[in-house]
Protein backbone atom coordinates (compact mmCIF):
# COMPACT_ATOMS: atom_id res chain seq x y z
CA UNK A 1 0.00 0.00 0.00
CA UNK A 2 1.18 3.39 -0.77
CA UNK A 3 -0.13 5.93 1.26
CA UNK A 4 0.80 9.86 0.50
CA UNK A 5 0.30 12.63 2.52
CA UNK A 6 -0.02 16.05 2.35
CA UNK A 7 2.62 15.50 0.03
CA UNK A 8 3.98 19.52 -1.63
CA UNK A 9 7.49 20.15 -3.87
CA UNK A 10 8.19 23.76 -4.41
CA UNK A 11 10.99 24.85 -6.48
CA UNK A 12 11.96 28.36 -5.64
CA UNK A 13 8.38 30.48 -5.49
CA UNK A 14 6.86 28.03 -7.80
CA UNK A 15 4.67 24.95 -6.44
CA UNK A 16 4.70 21.81 -8.56
CA UNK A 17 2.74 19.61 -6.31
CA UNK A 18 0.57 21.03 -3.57
CA UNK A 19 -0.60 19.56 -0.47
CA UNK A 20 -1.36 15.95 -2.52
CA UNK A 21 -2.78 12.96 -0.14
CA UNK A 22 -3.66 9.94 -1.89
CA UNK A 23 -3.87 5.78 -0.66
CA UNK A 24 -3.07 3.47 -3.31
CA UNK A 25 -4.16 -0.13 -2.28
CA UNK A 26 -2.26 -3.51 -2.72
CA UNK A 27 -2.65 -4.48 -6.30
CA UNK A 28 -4.73 -1.98 -7.48
CA UNK A 29 -3.92 -0.17 -10.98
CA UNK A 30 -3.99 3.57 -9.93
CA UNK A 31 -3.81 6.49 -12.77
CA UNK A 32 -2.58 9.55 -12.08
CA UNK A 33 -3.99 12.16 -14.69
CA UNK A 34 -3.43 15.82 -15.35
CA UNK A 35 -2.82 18.61 -18.31
CA UNK A 36 1.34 18.95 -19.21
CA UNK A 37 2.76 20.56 -15.93
CA UNK A 38 -0.08 19.46 -13.64
CA UNK A 39 2.75 17.72 -11.14
CA UNK A 40 2.57 14.30 -12.21
CA UNK A 41 6.11 13.48 -13.05
CA UNK A 42 7.32 15.72 -9.80
CA UNK A 43 5.35 13.43 -8.07
CA UNK A 44 6.56 10.09 -9.61
CA UNK A 45 9.86 11.88 -8.82
CA UNK A 46 9.22 11.73 -5.46
CA UNK A 47 7.55 8.55 -5.25
CA UNK A 48 10.78 6.85 -6.67
CA UNK A 49 13.48 9.18 -4.24
CA UNK A 50 15.12 11.29 -7.43
CA UNK A 51 13.30 14.11 -5.68
CA UNK A 52 12.66 15.05 -2.38
CA UNK A 53 9.36 16.63 -0.85
CA UNK A 54 9.62 19.99 0.50
CA UNK A 55 7.19 18.72 3.02
CA UNK A 56 4.62 16.47 3.51
CA UNK A 57 5.32 12.59 3.14
CA UNK A 58 5.36 9.14 1.73
CA UNK A 59 4.78 5.48 3.30
CA UNK A 60 4.80 2.29 1.71
CA UNK A 61 3.32 -0.47 3.63
CA UNK A 62 2.92 1.94 6.74
CA UNK A 63 6.91 2.82 6.98
CA UNK A 64 8.46 6.01 5.93
CA UNK A 65 9.89 6.10 2.59
CA UNK A 66 13.09 8.18 2.46
CA UNK A 67 16.45 7.91 -0.31
CA UNK A 68 18.23 6.16 3.16
CA UNK A 69 15.16 3.30 3.46
CA UNK A 70 16.38 0.63 1.27
CA UNK A 71 14.02 -1.87 2.39
CA UNK A 72 11.28 0.18 1.37
CA UNK A 73 12.77 1.16 -2.22
CA UNK A 74 13.48 -2.16 -3.01
CA UNK A 75 9.80 -2.64 -3.63
CA UNK A 76 9.86 -0.15 -6.13
CA UNK A 77 10.64 -0.14 -9.85
CA UNK A 78 10.09 3.01 -12.22
CA UNK A 79 10.16 2.99 -15.83
CA UNK A 80 10.59 6.58 -17.09
CA UNK A 81 9.58 8.32 -20.29
CA UNK A 82 13.16 7.98 -21.65
CA UNK A 83 14.91 5.02 -22.81
CA UNK A 84 17.76 4.34 -20.03
CA UNK A 85 19.52 1.81 -21.41
CA UNK A 86 23.13 1.98 -23.95
CA UNK A 87 22.08 1.24 -27.47
CA UNK A 88 25.33 -0.76 -27.49
CA UNK A 89 23.81 -3.47 -25.49
CA UNK A 90 21.77 -6.58 -26.09
CA UNK A 91 18.77 -7.63 -24.47
CA UNK A 92 20.47 -10.24 -22.12
CA UNK A 93 23.06 -7.64 -21.54
CA UNK A 94 20.49 -5.05 -20.49
CA UNK A 95 19.19 -7.76 -18.29
CA UNK A 96 22.31 -9.06 -16.70
CA UNK A 97 23.75 -5.70 -15.97
CA UNK A 98 20.34 -4.89 -13.91
CA UNK A 99 20.84 -7.84 -11.76
CA UNK A 100 24.05 -7.67 -11.11
CA UNK A 101 23.42 -4.07 -9.81
CA UNK A 102 21.10 -5.74 -7.30
CA UNK A 103 23.51 -8.36 -6.65
CA UNK A 104 21.25 -11.04 -7.72
CA UNK A 105 23.06 -14.46 -8.40
CA UNK A 106 23.88 -15.07 -12.32
CA UNK A 107 21.71 -18.57 -12.54
CA UNK A 108 18.75 -15.96 -11.33
CA UNK A 109 19.55 -13.85 -13.49
CA UNK A 110 18.93 -16.05 -16.58
CA UNK A 111 16.32 -17.96 -15.62
CA UNK A 112 14.30 -14.87 -14.96
CA UNK A 113 15.22 -13.23 -17.82
CA UNK A 114 14.45 -16.50 -20.00
CA UNK A 115 10.84 -16.25 -17.77
CA UNK A 116 10.61 -12.22 -18.85
CA UNK A 117 11.43 -12.37 -22.11
CA UNK A 118 8.78 -15.45 -22.88
CA UNK A 119 6.05 -13.50 -21.21
CA UNK A 120 6.87 -10.01 -23.29
CA UNK A 121 7.26 -11.87 -26.36
CA UNK A 122 11.04 -11.52 -26.95
CA UNK A 123 12.18 -14.41 -26.66
CA UNK A 124 13.59 -14.30 -30.24
CA UNK A 125 15.13 -11.22 -30.24
CA UNK A 126 17.43 -11.29 -27.14
CA UNK A 127 20.49 -10.84 -28.46
CA UNK A 128 19.28 -7.54 -30.53
CA UNK A 129 21.03 -4.89 -29.57
CA UNK A 130 18.93 -1.83 -27.94
CA UNK A 131 19.53 0.42 -31.19
CA UNK A 132 18.03 -2.07 -33.23
CA UNK A 133 14.60 -2.53 -31.67
CA UNK A 134 11.26 -0.81 -32.41
CA UNK A 135 10.37 1.67 -30.07
CA UNK A 136 7.48 -1.20 -28.76
CA UNK A 137 10.23 -3.99 -27.93
CA UNK A 138 12.41 -1.27 -25.98
CA UNK A 139 9.23 -0.86 -24.05
CA UNK A 140 8.78 -3.79 -23.10
CA UNK A 141 12.56 -4.52 -22.71
CA UNK A 142 12.08 -1.91 -19.85
CA UNK A 143 9.19 -3.40 -18.14
CA UNK A 144 11.20 -6.89 -18.07
CA UNK A 145 14.65 -5.11 -16.60
CA UNK A 146 12.27 -3.53 -14.25
CA UNK A 147 10.65 -6.51 -12.93
CA UNK A 148 13.70 -8.82 -13.06
CA UNK A 149 14.28 -7.57 -9.21
CA UNK A 150 10.22 -8.40 -8.35
CA UNK A 151 9.76 -5.18 -7.27
CA UNK A 152 5.91 -5.30 -5.39
CA UNK A 153 5.11 -1.59 -6.84
CA UNK A 154 5.62 -0.40 -10.32
CA UNK A 155 5.38 3.12 -11.55
CA UNK A 156 4.84 3.98 -15.19
CA UNK A 157 5.56 7.70 -16.64
CA UNK A 158 3.99 7.53 -19.90
CA UNK A 159 5.28 4.08 -20.30
CA UNK A 160 3.44 4.04 -24.55
CA UNK A 161 4.44 7.50 -25.36
CA UNK A 162 5.07 7.27 -29.14
CA UNK A 163 4.19 3.65 -29.50
CA UNK A 164 1.83 3.37 -32.31
CA UNK A 165 -1.76 2.23 -31.91
CA UNK A 166 -1.18 -1.53 -32.00
CA UNK A 167 2.01 -1.29 -29.79
CA UNK A 168 -0.10 0.41 -27.37
CA UNK A 169 -2.52 -2.39 -27.48
CA UNK A 170 -0.09 -5.30 -27.08
CA UNK A 171 1.73 -2.74 -23.74
CA UNK A 172 -2.03 -2.54 -22.60
CA UNK A 173 -2.46 -6.15 -22.66
CA UNK A 174 1.31 -6.74 -20.97
CA UNK A 175 0.05 -4.62 -18.16
CA UNK A 176 -3.11 -6.60 -17.60
CA UNK A 177 -1.04 -9.44 -17.10
CA UNK A 178 1.34 -7.70 -15.13
CA UNK A 179 -1.30 -5.80 -12.57
CA UNK A 180 -2.96 -9.84 -12.40
CA UNK A 181 0.26 -11.05 -10.74
CA UNK A 182 -0.95 -8.94 -7.87
CA UNK A 183 1.48 -6.28 -8.61
CA UNK A 184 0.59 -2.37 -7.51
CA UNK A 185 0.97 0.06 -10.53
CA UNK A 186 0.80 3.45 -10.39
CA UNK A 187 0.39 4.84 -14.24
CA UNK A 188 0.76 8.79 -15.31
CA UNK A 189 -0.21 8.94 -19.07
CA UNK A 190 -1.91 11.12 -21.64
CA UNK A 191 -3.66 8.68 -23.29
CA UNK A 192 -6.66 8.84 -21.63
CA UNK A 193 -8.06 6.10 -23.37
CA UNK A 194 -5.45 4.31 -21.58
CA UNK A 195 -6.18 4.94 -18.10
CA UNK A 196 -9.73 4.42 -18.58
CA UNK A 197 -9.07 0.84 -20.23
CA UNK A 198 -6.42 -0.09 -17.50
CA UNK A 199 -6.82 1.36 -13.95
CA UNK A 200 -9.52 0.69 -11.45
CA UNK A 201 -9.15 4.34 -10.05
CA UNK A 202 -7.71 7.60 -10.87
CA UNK A 203 -6.85 10.61 -9.87
CA UNK A 204 -7.15 14.23 -11.71
CA UNK A 205 -4.33 16.61 -10.96
CA UNK A 206 -4.26 19.77 -11.77
CA UNK A 207 -1.01 22.81 -11.01
CA UNK A 208 -0.43 20.38 -8.22
CA UNK A 209 -3.52 19.61 -6.40
CA UNK A 210 -5.77 16.67 -6.49
CA UNK A 211 -9.25 17.05 -8.36
CA UNK A 212 -10.85 14.02 -8.66
CA UNK A 213 -10.47 10.69 -7.23
CA UNK A 214 -12.68 7.36 -7.94
CA UNK A 215 -13.18 4.84 -10.48
CA UNK A 216 -12.86 5.91 -14.36
CA UNK A 217 -17.53 4.28 -14.39
CA UNK A 218 -18.07 6.54 -11.24
CA UNK A 219 -16.68 10.41 -12.62
CA UNK A 220 -18.42 9.15 -15.98
CA UNK A 221 -21.13 8.76 -13.53
CA UNK A 222 -20.72 11.89 -12.16
CA UNK A 223 -20.52 13.93 -15.58
CA UNK A 224 -23.57 12.45 -17.23
CA UNK A 225 -22.99 9.37 -19.16
CA UNK A 226 -24.51 10.54 -22.67
CA UNK A 227 -22.91 13.11 -24.22
CA UNK A 228 -24.21 15.92 -27.52
CA UNK A 229 -21.70 16.92 -29.19
CA UNK A 230 -21.87 20.17 -31.29
CA UNK A 231 -19.48 20.77 -34.00
CA UNK A 232 -19.89 24.85 -35.28
CA UNK A 233 -17.45 26.77 -37.55
CA UNK A 234 -14.94 27.72 -34.81
CA UNK A 235 -15.78 25.43 -32.12
CA UNK A 236 -16.72 22.17 -31.14
CA UNK A 237 -18.86 21.99 -27.54
CA UNK A 238 -20.27 19.18 -25.69
CA UNK A 239 -23.01 18.72 -23.05
CA UNK A 240 -23.25 15.69 -20.61
CA UNK A 241 -26.78 14.02 -19.31
CA UNK A 242 -27.70 11.65 -17.04
CA UNK A 243 -30.03 9.52 -18.80
CA UNK A 244 -30.55 8.66 -22.84
CA UNK A 245 -33.43 10.31 -22.97
CA UNK A 246 -32.53 13.75 -21.43
CA UNK A 247 -29.87 13.57 -24.64
CA UNK A 248 -32.07 12.66 -27.28
CA UNK A 249 -34.60 15.78 -26.37
CA UNK A 250 -31.93 17.87 -26.42
CA UNK A 251 -30.38 16.90 -29.52
CA UNK A 252 -33.51 17.32 -31.20
CA UNK A 253 -33.33 20.81 -31.31
CA UNK A 254 -29.94 21.03 -30.90
CA UNK A 255 -29.38 21.10 -35.12
CA UNK A 256 -27.80 18.86 -38.00
CA UNK A 257 -24.19 19.37 -36.67
CA UNK A 258 -24.95 17.46 -33.42
CA UNK A 259 -24.24 13.81 -32.81
CA UNK A 260 -25.25 11.89 -29.31
CA UNK A 261 -22.39 9.44 -28.01
CA UNK A 262 -21.61 7.78 -24.92
CA UNK A 263 -19.01 9.86 -22.54
CA UNK A 264 -15.68 8.87 -21.76
CA UNK A 265 -13.12 9.54 -19.22
CA UNK A 266 -11.55 12.28 -21.54
CA UNK A 267 -14.51 14.25 -21.23
CA UNK A 268 -13.50 14.01 -17.67
CA UNK A 269 -10.14 15.23 -18.19
CA UNK A 270 -11.35 17.90 -20.19
CA UNK A 271 -13.74 19.43 -17.71
CA UNK A 272 -11.03 18.71 -15.02
CA UNK A 273 -8.63 20.52 -16.69
CA UNK A 274 -10.16 23.38 -18.02
CA UNK A 275 -12.29 24.56 -14.90
CA UNK A 276 -9.99 27.06 -12.86
CA UNK A 277 -8.99 26.10 -9.08
CA UNK A 278 -9.09 28.42 -6.64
Amino acid sequence: MIEVRELTKKFGDFTAVDNLSLRIETGEFFGLLGPNGAGKTTTISMLSTVLLPTSGGIFIDGKPLTRAASEQKRKLAVITQEYSMRQDMTMDEVMEYQGRLYFLPKKEIRSRTDELFEFAGLSDFHRRTVRHLSGGMKRKLMICRALLIKPEILLLDEPTAGMDALSRRQMWNLLRQVNDRDMTILLTTHYIEEAEALCDRVAMINRGRLQKLDTPRALIDELGRFTVEQTGEMSLTSRHFGSREEAIRYLETAGPDAALRATTLEDVFVECAGRKIT
